[in-house]
């Protein structure tokens, strides 16, 4: 899937439409941390553009207030990086960066990802907003079943989203993300029917993904290893999280 399809896809209003480039010294003033963040977005960033401002008066969705957020506006944005730039981390400078929720669309040759998470305020810095739990991100991959993407594509106008808040809209364009992270282990996309399924869902990815790692890691390990027993302690370990892996999945 292009950019420009994925963009196309939400559907938004021209009411909302920006498309305006955000200047490398926004990133560098709120988003960069350390020398080495500032480095990586001068080197890594080819161009941010605003995409759009979703707000009250552009899409006429309510904001959303209560003592730990303020959702009074989505950003979306089209971050395009460099050849060996730190996709990973630039993605989360951006998200830091912006004061807004943001649907931030990455593209880095002909890799194509998008990436949601919740802010909330920052409570060591007034005034300040930070991340709110892990960013959730995926990336289209041509071994995806192109029926996936087409029901992915289907989940994502404005109109299929929940319209009470702000917080809620961009749930639910989170909550197809996270449809599409499990329809790519399970075959099948499905959005949650709740927020509790929702919440399930995400705490098995993150453990799916722990439980791929540590199968990668002992699978090294026991391909090296030359001693006998070891090799059977390994193996054995590794049928253990194979089979917590396939329970975790169950919950997808």
């Amino acid at each position: 899937m292009k950019s420009q399809a994925l963009i196309a896809a939400f559907d938004l209003p021209d009411s909302s439409l920006v498309n305006q480039r955000v200047p490398r010294k926004l990133l560098l003033e709120n988003g960069a941390p350390t020398a080495a963040d500032k480095r990586s977005i001068n080197e890594g960033i080819e161009e941010l553009i605003w995409i759009a401002a979703l707000k009250p008066v552009t899409v006429g969705v309510p904001e959303f207030r209560d003592e730990s957020h303020e959702y009074l506006e989505i950003a979306v944005l089209l971050l395009t990086l460099r050849d060996g730039a730190k996709i990973k981390r630039l993605v989360e400078l951006v998200h830091r960066a912006i004061p807004y929720p943001v649907l931030l669309l990455t593209r880095q040759g002909a890799q194509l990802s998008l990436s949601v998470v919740h802010k909330r305020w920052s409570q060591s810095e007034a005034g300040k907003t930070v991340l709110e739990g892990d960013i959730v991100s995926v990336e289209w991959k041509n071994e995806v079943d192109s029926l996936i993407l087409v029901d992915f594509h289907n989940s994502l106008p404005l109109g299929r989203q929940p319209r009470t808040n702000l917080r809620d809209l961009y749930q639910g364009w989170l909550d197809s993300v996270l449809a599409l992270h499990a329809a790519m282990v399970t075959g099948s996309f499905a959005l949650a029917d709740s927020a509790e399924y929702a919440a399930t869902r995400c705490d098995a990815l993150r453990e799916c993904g722990v439980l791929h790692e540590e199968i990668v890691r002992l699978r090294t390990l026991a391909a090296k290893e030359r001693q006998i027993p070891r090799q059977v302690e390994l193996n054995l370990e590794l049928k253990r999280i194979e089979a917590e892996l396939a329970t975790t999945k169950q919950k997808l």
